[in-house]
């Protein structure tokens, strides 16, 4: 039994005994209240990943000889957005400066404004509105952003992208809360403070 499922069934039964405590007022202890109990079953806490620098970053999509390629690592880099919200974008969701993120994990479709050559970019390939504008896959997607990465000497994922578009834009003096809601579009603000990386004083003085 893998460990986070042994977790939840602690939990589970823990919750058990406290409602025949509580609510039946049964006359124990809870057993699961055990320090050795706790320790066994406690949470690991979540590391946070160090961000990207913002030079590497450049340097990745800078390297990027598609037109194409540079555009889905911008728009995870600028703008927070997942992969899978790029290779979703359609030709119908784009208005000059804006696009428009339809059906995103919040569940609410939300407006991102954006650098004109992706207008540009997709007026040039004449796709229908319906057509999507990165005809990729996920799979086809991932490894264009390692190769980059591995030019640059740092191994990256998309995920990372997102991740230093939030910090980044923390650091610049954005409310915690509007990173959060209008950014990474999270429901809890709680994931928001565990996805942001990392950073040393002397990058935020860097970033500023």
């Amino acid at each position: 039994m893998a460990k986070s499922t042994r977790r939840l069934r602690y939990a589970q039964v823990k919750a058990f005994f406290n409602f025949l405590i509580n609510e039946k007022a049964v006359p124990i202890k809870n057993p699961c209240q055990d320090s050795i109990m706790v320790k066994a079953f406690k949470s690991p806490r979540m590391k946070q990943k160090d961000i990207l620098s913002r030079e590497s970053v450049d340097e990745i999509i800078y390297r990027s000889k598609k037109i194409r390629d540079r555009l889905i690592l911008e728009l995870q880099a600028r703008c927070g957005m997942r992969i899978g919200e790029v290779l979703n974008l359609r030709v119908k969701d784009i208005t000059d400066r804006k696009l428009m993120i339809r059906q995103p994990k919040s569940g609410k479709d939300i407006e991102v404004a954006f650098a004109k050559r992706l207008s540009e970019y997709v007026r040039g390939c004449q796709h229908e509105p319906e057509s999507r504008i990165f005809p990729i896959c996920y799979s086809s997607a991932l490894p264009v952003v390692r190769k980059l990465g591995e030019k640059v000497g740092v191994q990256i994922r998309h995920n990372d992208l997102r991740r230093y578009s939030a910090t980044h834009t923390s650091r610049n003096g954005i409310p915690l809360e509007v990173v959060s809601e209008v950014l990474l579009r999270h429901q809890d603000l709680k994931t928001t403070q565990m996805y942001l990386g990392k950073i040393t004083d002397t990058e935020a003085i860097r970033w500023m």
